[in-house]
């Protein structure tokens, strides 16, 4: 059953279109509201010890022997979900997309003031992802085990379970566990790159080791540590973190080494070839050929452009079928959310809007269309059916039902989830003991003593249906993992329609006219442009002194210059390369030609005095 939505004013309105009683005009969500909310989610996760400026008052110092009897270090990092296992898949997973919401989104997460926490989120789980893997072939993927803990229900500041640490190496593979956790290192060293630069580089070499473990070793993570088999079995194997890993590098670093690695795996290790209906923890491939899209409209593909092709056609049947216009379409439930499976739904929601959102973005950026087989669909169309999935969570739902703890006047108010549902221990400092917490607090019909805010919980059945109940762990447990995503999506609708500037320099075909048309003439500069520079910032980054310049164009006569060449002598950033020296203004740059009234800026940065510039050539019309 096919339920299609049109969403295309600021008041949205949601049409359900077979047998469904109509919802109420969805109500105008508070995205800032919701994306603080969101963030803060993570600090009731924290294990560890925690720092003078945590905001979850009820939370205390937990885990603080993790990695001893292993003799290692493993204090901190983030519990998944309601439980106290500390496990290393969907961990790295979680940093992965908090650092992608960051790096595409960051100008917007600054806007709103939440940059800085979320920053803080993102160094709370690579602190710990560095103590995890001591040695290039050894990672720490779990810190105690599902069995025990799952028998206990106790808060994380009274744990008496088992806290044993399980590793992957040389003997015991685990390329997914790695592959994972070296696109997390690599995806954060971009997001410390400019803040701290010393700490970007020692992810990035975190993520070069983890990719040569992952790649030299391989195997599946759950075949070596065997007690996740049960929780976070990897089901899809490790093929897909390898090109993820790959991918995440390539971006981090621009080495070519990984571009080409995705370009001569792509068919063996099944990026070219999987069309999926889900993007997660635990299968990528959505991701990776979302990424290699964009490498492919940057205009990065080189010599792989018929594979990365093929990445990108993957990419977009992905799209496709969340929207409902593919011939394998994702299902929905009668209120328009899309559905893959009864146990914490809501996973697969907020990823699946995540990458819809984006490539929004990417395809408003290279000027074109979403192409499907029922039809095409514009940009618009692609982040507005995010929205309506986002808007679905947060309340414009057949049982309006916020799923996001704390944001509205309906939410989860019996959260499966131990710190929340047990009295703080800043309350009552009294021991809970392992089966005394199942009797007294998990029985308990009262609403939790803890506000779990912005947690997204598991969510509602495939015909829209949620029971609020404690027991009901399929629903009513939050993950790490569900809100990592949000944190770009909630960022971008709060921005609004002028929140994506991240203009991608694609080379766009010009039309072609069946009229004969003149040939401009290309003239060499005779002085007909002035070119002003001065100095925008200055600032000192490991030990170096940075300068920014900001240039501009101006015509000196009524004339209109097109195609304007730019020689420079060395810079970063600002215009596409054509040859040795010389520069051109990027294809999608909406200020492609000069007249008297038309100047064009742009600025540029490095450890020097300004370069030398100078109009080399353009086309006078």
């Amino acid at each position: 059953m096919d339920v299609f939505m049109k969403l295309y004013s600021i008041a949205t309105t949601l049409f359900l279109l077979i047998g469904i009683v109509p919802l109420a005009l969805a109500g105008v969500h508070d995205y800032q509201q919701a994306l603080t909310k969101s963030i803060l989610f993570f600090e009731a996760q924290r294990s560890g010890y925690l720092p003078g400026n945590q905001r979850v008052k009820w939370r205390g110092n937990s885990g603080l022997m993790d990695g001893k009897l292993n003799g290692v270090d493993l204090v901190g990092g983030y519990y998944d979900a309601g439980d106290n296992v500390k496990f290393g898949l969907p961990m790295a997973f979680t940093v992965t997309m908090m650092s992608w919401s960051i790096i595409e989104y960051g100008k917007q997460l600054a806007k709103s003031g939440e940059l800085g926490h979320a920053m803080d989120a993102v160094k709370w789980g690579t602190d710990y992802l560095i103590k995890a893997h001591p040695h290039p072939y050894v990672l720490y993927g779990e810190v105690g085990d599902g069995n025990t803990d799952h028998y206990c229900w106790q808060r994380p500041e009274d744990m008496t379970t088992s806290r044993n640490a399980y590793i992957i190496d040389q003997n015991n593979p685990g390329s997914d566990l790695a592959g994972e956790t070296d696109a997390a290192m690599a995806a954060s060293s971009i997001v410390f790159r400019r803040y701290n630069p010393s700490y970007s580089k020692v992810l990035l070499t975190h993520a070069y080791q983890l990719f040569d473990f992952a790649d030299k070793y391989r195997g599946k993570y759950d075949s070596s540590i065997t007690v996740a088999h049960k929780y976070y079995r990897s089901v899809s194997g490790y093929a897909d973190e390898l090109l993820w890993a790959a991918a995440w590098l390539y971006k981090a670093t621009s080495n070519r080494h990984y571009l080409n690695y995705l370009g001569i795996n792509g068919d063996t290790l099944g990026g070219t070839g999987w069309s999926m209906t889900e993007f997660g923890w635990e299968v990528k491939y959505a991701g990776v050929q979302t990424l290699v899209a964009k490498f492919l409209m940057s205009g990065k593909a080189g010599r792989h452009g018929p594979v990365f092709g093929k990445y990108q056609q993957k990419a977009e049947n992905f799209m496709c079928a969340c929207l409902g216009k593919s011939g394998r379409n994702v299902q929905k439930t009668p209120g328009g959310l899309i559905f893959r499976r009864r146990w914490n739904n809501l996973q697969f929601v907020t990823s699946a809007s995540f990458l819809l959102t984006v490539y929004s973005d990417y395809l408003t950026s290279a000027r074109r269309n979403l192409r499907c087989s029922s039809g095409t669909v514009t940009p618009p169309e692609l982040l507005a059916f995010a929205k309506s999935q986002v808007d679905y969570i947060l309340g414009d739902n057949p049982r309006a039902t916020s799923y996001m703890v704390g944001y509205g006047k309906n939410y989860p108010r019996h959260v499966h989830h131990r710190g929340s549902s047990i009295v703080s221990i800043k309350v009552n400092p009294s021991f809970v003991s392992c089966r005394g917490g199942y009797a007294t607090w998990y029985s308990r019909k009262a609403s939790d003593p803890n506000l779990l805010t912005g947690a997204v919980v598991g969510g509602p059945d495939a015909y829209d249906n949620f029971a609020d109940q404690r027991g009901n762990f399929q629903q009513t447990e939050p993950a790490t993992y569900n809100n990592a995503p949000l944190l770009g999506v909630l960022a971008r609708l709060h921005a609004g329609h002028a929140g994506y500037n991240q203009l991608l320099p694609v080379k766009i075909p010009l039309i072609k006219s069946t009229a004969a048309r003149p040939q401009p003439k290309v003239t060499p500069s005779s002085g007909l442009i002035a070119i002003t520079q001065k100095t925008a910032s200055t600032w000192v980054a490991n030990d170096k002194k940075y300068h920014r310049y900001s240039v501009m164009l101006t015509s000196n006569t009524n004339k209109t210059f097109k195609k304007v060449d730019i020689s420079v002598s060395k810079f970063y950033g600002g215009l596409t390369k054509t040859k040795r020296s010389s520069y051109r203004f990027p294809t999608w740059s909406s200020s492609t030609f000069i007249t008297r009234k038309k100047n064009i800026e742009f600025e540029y940065f490095h450890t020097a005095s300004p370069a030398k510039l100078a109009v080399s050539s353009y086309i006078l019309t």
